[in-house]
């Protein structure tokens, strides 16, 4: 399904709230999208990849690509769609963005005035503003790759569910009908990431379902798999540069 805005504003607005499991299924539409989750949890969903959206943090989705929305808990959704001339000045693939106070603000502000007409002054001014803060949001790495092959995708739909079971590979790899070996195939090749490498980063993303839902950084850890707190934290500030205490007090 396609969505067509071509309405000569430049930026339109939409919030709404999404009970726990609810699904926007695949759509796509010509303007750029910036999708923030102002509390819960989302999932965006693209043939290749999945962006985890934790509260306070927003995915950009390039104009005309395929995407899909998963909510987890309650979600307060904000979502800004930008005009293609307006969102030329961002390059960027489908990301993840960290959200500043200034760019939260201004996306509730816009959410006030739900569209942005660029004869008007101001509204040029702000969206302007708008381009300049998505270009400069830090990019965060909490996106999966999918495989396609439909064993790899039922073994990476079981670890995602099932972060604590620790089961050496070659276990799981059977349990779903492949050997070791023809997993790894699968996985490097569909998703540039070994196995196991997919299963650690499976397991610290999803460790951050945890914290945004409120679980103490032990219980995050525990709950995902890692051996220890200690183990845990190491790992999750080499890979977003924060500790997990500190990324959850972010996020309140």
């Amino acid at each position: 399904m396609q969505q067509d805005l071509g309405d000569g504003y430049d930026v339109r607005s939409l919030g709404l709230t999404y009970r726990e499991g609810h699904i926007l299924g695949e759509h796509t539409h010509p303007w750029a999208q910036l999708i923030y989750a102002k509390t819960g949890l989302m999932h965006v969903e693209t043939p290749s990849h999945a962006w985890f959206v934790p509260s306070t943090k927003a995915v950009w989705v390039p104009p005309d690509v395929t995407h899909r929305i998963v909510f987890h808990g309650e979600v307060v959704m904000r979502t800004l769609y930008i005009a293609q001339p307006r969102a030329m000045p961002v390059q960027r693939r489908t990301t993840t963005l960290g959200v500043s106070p200034l760019l939260s603000h201004l996306i509730q502000h816009i959410q006030s005035i739900k569209m942005l007409n660029p004869e008007n002054s101001q509204h040029d001014h702000l969206a302007g503003v708008l381009i300049d803060l998505i270009v400069d949001a830090p990019e965060i790495d909490m996106a999966l790759p999918r495989p396609k092959d439909e064993r790899a995708v039922r073994l990476a739909n079981y670890l995602r569910a099932n972060p604590a079971d620790k089961r050496d590979l070659n276990t799981l790899s059977k349990q779903f009908a492949t050997s070791l070996r023809t997993m790894q195939r699968y996985f490097v090749s569909e998703t540039g990431l070994s196995l196991d490498a997919w299963r650690q980063k499976a397991r610290l993303i999803q460790s951050v379902t945890k914290l945004v839902s409120g679980a103490s950084v032990t219980a995050a850890a525990l709950d995902c798999g890692y051996d220890s707190s200690s183990a845990y934290i190491a790992t999750f500030k080499k890979h977003f540069g924060v500790t997990p205490g500190r990324f959850q007090n972010d996020q309140m």
